[in-house]
């Protein structure tokens, strides 16, 4: 039946494809390997992905590129790079995480009847109804809700030659329904934040979460992780509190509650690899790292991915090049604050914080041509209202 609409429809068959006749065509259509092939090609096969890839065609692969490694979204040699895959019965691995992910273009799922024989997944994905569900239940808040039933944050502020970091951090947590910001640390960078965000409070006192990280110098940061692991509160740390969660972790110091928020270079130092071993395999290292420091781990990049010590995966599809700014980070730290301060469990506040800061990137750009990390802040009430955030729960 395909064959024959194939052809109604102006296709041809022939018996071996010449170059000629692949650098020419409109449509290219790769089912060469599949699901349950080796991901390395063939010699021929590798010639035939790079004259697709040379050509203008349309590639669209069937299941998943060929090439491309299902499991672990590695490509370990050439593969074909599509515009399209169109899957059946569910995404893989390599539909979701790079360097595969990209090379999958925009995915097509077809449901082909097999929800009920599905294991569980090795990674999952949020959508928008998953990620309205559990803002709706830790987030929106009820008729009796005060400020502390909100969620407090502690942020940790960083030096004053990053002071912009600290108030970046403070603004995205305070758009992602925080009740409560306290700010301790640097007094001239707490007074930098207070005169941006007049709601933040510079006094200690009772919190449900932390962050830090934003802006620290990394030299500083010991005796500020060891204090905040001490005050057995969920902890975000970013930036220049990562090395000593690196000590720390080594240690044993560290636990799922505690989520790492690193770039890929900033995880090749964790881990004492390359940034391009990172960049390569990112699933693999990511669920090292969680399992080697005994937290959960946020590795933004391309495709952000959360993995937790207790082995779930998940990875974020809402990503843009345009994140890719400074302060960018700091955001989504802040985001990932408050979400940890409204009671959210570790692995679900990352996933959400990664999924609504890649929408605040998409929202952001889309209005004003590029972004930078402030216009995320100013994109989060649009993004997180389209979620239900601004409902009231009773």
């Amino acid at each position: 039946g395909g064959l024959a609409a194939l052809r109604d429809a102006g296709g041809q068959v022939v018996g071996e494809a010449s170059e000629h006749q692949i650098t020419r065509a409109d449509r290219g259509l790769d089912g060469h390997v599949g699901n349950g092939g080796s991901p390395r090609l063939r010699p021929h096969a590798q010639r035939l992905a790079e004259l697709a890839e040379a050509s203008s065609a349309i590639v669209v692969a069937v299941d998943l590129p060929s090439g491309v490694d299902v499991d672990t979204g590695r490509l370990p040699a050439p593969s074909v790079r599509a515009d399209h895959t169109v899957t059946f019965g569910t995404g893989k691995v390599c539909h979701l995480v790079d360097p595969a992910a990209d090379a999958a273009g925009t995915v097509h799922r077809v449901d082909i009847g097999l929800e009920a024989y599905l294991p569980q997944p090795a990674v999952e994905a949020l959508e928008d109804d998953d990620v309205a569900a559990l803002l709706a239940r830790h987030a929106v808040p009820g008729r009796d809700s005060d400020k502390y039933a909100r969620g407090v944050l502690g942020l940790v502020v960083g030096s004053s030659e990053y002071a912009g970091a600290s108030v970046l951090a403070a603004s995205a947590a305070l758009r992602t329904g925080l009740g409560m910001l306290r700010v301790v640390g640097e007094q001239s960078v707490a007074a930098t934040v207070r005169n941006v965000c007049p709601e933040a409070v510079l006094a200690d006192g009772r919190v449900q979460a932390w962050l830090a990280g934003p802006g620290m110098d990394p030299q500083a940061g010991d005796d500020v992780v060891t204090d905040l692991l001490d005050s057995q509160q969920p902890v975000v740390l970013d930036a220049g509190a990562l090395a000593a969660a690196g000590e720390l972790g080594a240690k044993g110091r560290l636990g799922s509650d505690v989520l790492l928020t690193p770039h890929a270079g900033e995880l090749a130092r964790l881990l004492r690899l390359d940034r391009a071993e990172v960049e390569a395999n990112r699933l693999q290292h990511v669920q090292d790292a969680a399992d080697r420091l005994g937290a959960t781990v946020l590795l933004k990049g391309s495709t952000t991915v959360v993995a937790s010590p207790h082995g779930r995966v998940l990875a974020n599809t809402t990503g843009t090049p345009w994140l890719a700014t400074a302060g960018s980070g700091d955001v989504l730290a802040g985001i990932a604050g408050s979400l940890l301060a409204s009671g959210m469990d570790v692995v679900d506040a990352a996933g959400v914080a990664a999924y609504v800061h890649g929408l605040a990137g998409r929202a952001a750009s889309a209005a004003l041509g590029s972004a930078r990390a402030g216009d995320l802040v100013d994109a989060l009430p649009g993004v997180l209202g389209r979620l239900g955030l601004g409902q009231s729960a009773t």
